[in-house]
């Protein structure tokens, strides 16, 4: 299909009820390539009303569905696995087109997005509780798992298919509807699936999807309403923090998922052509925009010399574009705000210090491009080894002790991921352990698993997503005493 075909066949509406309707006030948000910075499609802009709707919609098919055969609800998750994976390449193609990875990139996110569909789909089965004797022999007890149930869930723009999918997809494993509300930077996407669940299947008023210009007015009143009993977000600190507070009124269940500061430590021990493949992957993944980013390199000194300039290769040779061009490996920042704090945090370092060795500026013409960048030499005080940086640039920084190494990796509130490269096996055991993280990547540069709990400590949110883990966040355990 043609970029244009591709965008024409997304629906355009909120999806309430099992309906597609214009918002309340009728009111539209443009979506811009990020790579012509033009306006590409106009979706609906969803009103307080419409959110109420929505979670209206929640509360009435609540019973109905958790009483759906758990069967049932895993097929329908299976059923969209297949059409996602059918059209993927329309899909990939959509999301390029409103967040400005390559083609390649989004072909990659669509495969990971659906894996999450068929986890839960075998998860849904496996929903159980336990039947024990009481200590003192005189009773027993029983505990069952049940939905918590209507959620409202939140994503953002940088992973558009994948962060709506893992948290779908133990959403209805586990029995609960919900609303959900994309990034406005990138909706297409997630009203994309949200067809796809109406096509295979999915009962109306199931999942709810709004999109809305001002997430902070159009979600707040649902956060703060009786009938919702879940929040799952993933996003930024600074607004998981404001979300944590608003959840408090009614004693959400709440999974945050939330900023990193990811270091990545290579040891002299370490295969420095591998690890700095590994950082290539870790760093480069979706342009940089990705919480899972390597955003510190802490390299052994007497390696961080090689280490750097062996990564300055390769981030050199990549290909800046347009994402459907061909060749292309690195494409726009998503919009001029990101590009201006990448460019920010960049003059900093290098005021303070810091040697670019390949980049280091904005790309001229149109579309938020910047050069993949590589600086050495970067000193401690320096902005960017404090602060997430979003986009395609590399700060290295060397140690001299395997302590001074676990003490820079921790000198951060962040704690979502942390990479590590080493040859020695007790040295690898020692610093996983001594890593404040919820994620470690011992000698490979990604992380994120379908099958595997991804989540944070410390500033980097709590809950967990994917894995058998994943649908626990969804569910509530209720424990019965029994008099025999």
């Amino acid at each position: 299909m043609s970029e244009q075909s591709v965008v024409e066949a997304v629906p355009k509406q909120l999806y309430i009820g099992g309906k597609w309707r214009d918002g309340s006030e009728g009111g539209s948000i443009d979506v811009e390539d990020p790579a012509t910075e033009e306006t590409i499609a106009s979706v609906a802009d969803a009103t307080g009303d419409d959110a109420s709707a929505a979670l209206a919609a929640c509360a009435e098919n609540q019973a109905e569905w958790q009483h759906t055969p758990p069967r049932e609800r895993g097929e329908i998750l299976r059923r969209a696995f297949e059409l996602i994976t059918e059209r993927a390449d329309d899909l990939a193609l959509l999301m390029t087109l409103e967040m400005g990875k390559s083609v390649a990139e989004s072909k990659a996110e669509v495969t990971y997005a659906s894996e999450f569909f068929r986890w839960f789909a075998e998860e849904s089965v496996r929903i159980d509780g336990r039947y024990a004797v009481a200590p003192n022999g005189a009773g027993r007890l029983l505990t069952m798992k049940q939905p918590v149930g209507p959620c409202v869930l939140i994503t953002p723009w940088n992973f558009p298919m994948a962060m709506g999918t893992r948290k779908i997809g133990p959403a209805i494993a586990a029995g609960c509807t919900m609303v959900i509300k994309p990034a406005k930077q990138t909706p297409l996407s997630m009203l994309a699936l949200a067809g796809i669940l109406e096509e295979v299947g999915l009962p109306g008023g199931v999942l709810n999807v709004i999109t809305a210009s001002s997430s902070g007015e159009v979600m707040e009143p649902l956060i703060k309403d009786p009938r919702t009993r879940k929040l799952s977000f993933t996003g930024s600190t600074e607004v998981g923090r404001k979300l944590i507070e608003q959840s408090a009124e009614q004693i959400l269940k709440v999974s945050m998922e939330l900023g990193g500061n990811a270091p990545f430590l290579v040891f002299d021990d370490a295969d420095i052509d591998d690890a700095v493949a590994g950082g290539v992957i870790a760093k480069m993944r979706n342009v940089g925009e990705a919480c899972t980013a390597a955003n510190r390199f802490h390299v052994a000194a007497s390696v961080a010399d090689e280490f750097a300039s062996k990564l300055a290769d390769k981030l050199g040779e990549m290909k800046v574009g347009r994402g459907t061009e061909e060749g292309v490996e690195v494409g726009p920042l998503i919009d001029a705000t990101q590009r201006d704090k990448v460019s920010e945090l960049v003059s900093d370092a290098e005021s303070k210090g810091a040697k670019a060795l390949v980049g280091g500026h904005q790309v001229d013409g149109r579309g938020y491009f910047y050069e993949p960048t590589v600086l050495a030499d970067v000193p401690p005080d320096a902005n960017l080894l404090k602060e997430e940086i979003f986009g395609p640039v590399a700060p290295v920084a060397s140690f001299d002790s395997e302590e001074d190494a676990i003490a820079a990796a921790n000198d951060t509130e962040y704690g979502l991921v942390a990479y590590v490269y080493t040859s020695d096996i007790k040295r690898a055991l020692r610093v996983c352990e001594g890593l404040e993280t919820g994620m470690v990547g011992l000698n490979q540069g990604i992380v994120s698993n379908p099958a595997a709990p991804f989540g944070g400590v410390k500033q980097s949110g709590f809950g967990r997503e994917g894995g058998y883990e994943g649908i626990e966040e969804y569910l509530e355990t209720k424990y019965v005493a029994i008099n025999l």
